[in-house]
């Protein structure tokens, strides 16, 4: 008699805190709380630059407080304890080098590229982090990336057929600086697939994402033979995204290489309709979070049914498309740990998914930016923005901790 396949669950907090003592669980509540307050959360993102820039000796309370719950360390080096403690969980690392707004110009892209393939060369000797991340704008001028994504706009055709007349209309100057930014991610996608370690390229927003796009999927074309190097980011709550996944499988079918998709629902949305409303055209962002949960799990589902062609990585704090996934793989009899699907979530964040989906034998990451603190306030001020606008979110993450606050007897 066939056994029915055990249901996975998110709400046994015993499994999603094991690996905090009651000190560390104590202060995430703390932490948590607070980002409940967003008019506390609003003076904090304006002032804490500010006082980083400054020099005020605010750093040792930004470490013991958001640095700590968000970012795996200050170096690679700091990352290390992080990572061999969630390896203790079977829970591997996506190591970020959580530096942005890098120093522009062929020098800074140069040293960008460099600790790109640093990041690399370290998590090859690690047991337990298989991908790291890139973002394109880390080696490439924003304004030509801007440049070469309008050029295309304006053509109609094939995503690669209308890459190529615009790569046309460049100026020499252009077309050379262009060729740079190739052999950088060349460079980079050279060094992973040396290493075996997987690329997940960070998406961008609207109106420089076509060339990244074009660039990744020559890398996987290249790259992704017989096992997964490179994959692209696709954000959901882009209405075009959808008909965007299906069109780079076919592109994947046509071309023989395996399409790495990391499926998320995105990061520019506010910025995205402010553009948009400002330039009097439409919003490239779906109309309401419904729409986003649906194109989302559509793509989950169409990932799942196309995974001898199709690497998945489920980004996703929403506990039902993780819960979907967990489905469908059990509806088709396929293993949780699937070569081609990986489920990751936020160091720092829905602890109840990540380390559920591990103990039922998912393959599940974390995401781990290091970087020193000045450098990662961007990312942590967003963090802190994120879970003040998201009370869903927030009292989720609190309710769970008190719960096993008072599992411990706490």
């Amino acid at each position: 008699m066939n056994k029915e396949p055990e249901a996975v669950s998110f709400e046994n907090t015993a499994n999603a805190f094991e690996h905090k003592t009651d000190k560390e669980l104590k202060k995430a509540e703390f932490l948590f709380s607070s980002m409940g307050y967003s008019a506390l959360v609003k003076l904090g993102t304006r002032l804490t630059p500010w006082m980083i820039r400054s020099g005020l000796p605010v750093k040792g309370l930004i470490r013991d407080t958001i640095f700590a719950q968000f970012v795996g360390g200050e170096t690679l080096e700091e990352t290390a304890a992080v990572a061999r403690k969630l390896g203790g969980y079977h829970v591997d690392v996506i190591l970020d080098y959580g530096v942005e707004g890098g120093e522009e110009g062929d020098k800074g892209f140069e040293h960008a590229c460099g600790e790109f393939i640093r990041v690399i060369d370290y998590a090859a000797t690690q047991p337990n982090i298989p991908f790291m991340s890139i973002k394109v704008t880390g080696f490439a001028r924003f304004g030509l990336l801007e440049r070469l994504d309008a050029a295309m706009e304006e053509l109609e055709g094939p995503l690669m057929k209308r890459y190529l007349q615009a790569l046309e209309a460049l100026a020499p100057e252009e077309k050379k600086e262009w060729q740079a930014v190739s052999g950088r991610m060349q460079l980079i996608c050279r060094a992973a697939a040396d290493r075996k370690v997987g690329v997940l390229v960070d998406a961008e927003e609207t109106w420089i994402q076509s060339p990244v796009d074009v660039l990744t999927i020559l890398m996987m074309e290249q790259f992704n033979k017989g096992r997964t190097v490179v994959y692209n980011t696709i954000q959901l709550y882009r209405a075009d995204r959808l008909l965007f996944l299906k069109d780079s499988h076919t592109a994947a079918v046509q071309r023989d290489f395996i399409l790495g998709a990391k499926l998320v629902r995105g990061a520019y949305m506010e910025k995205e309709r402010r553009r948009a409303q400002e330039a009097g055209v439409g919003s490239p962002i779906q109309p309401d979070k419904e729409a986003t949960d649906s194109d989302y799990n559509s793509a989950v589902e169409f990932c799942i049914g196309h995974l001898d062609r199709i690497a998945l990585i489920v980004a996703s704090h929403n506990e039902y498309s993780n819960l979907y996934a967990v489905q469908l793989l059990q509806q088709k009899g396929m293993p949780l740990d699937h070569q081609h699907i990986h489920f990751s979530q936020l160091y720092g964040m829905s602890d109840n998914i990540t380390f559920n989906l591990a103990k039922a034998g998912c393959s599940v990451s974390k995401y781990l930016p290091f970087g020193p603190i000045k450098d990662v306030i961007p990312y942590l001020m967003r963090r802190a923005q994120e879970n003040s606008s998201m009370s869903g979110q927030t009292g989720r993450e609190l309710g769970l901790i008190r719960k096993e606050l008072r599992r411990r007897g706490i």
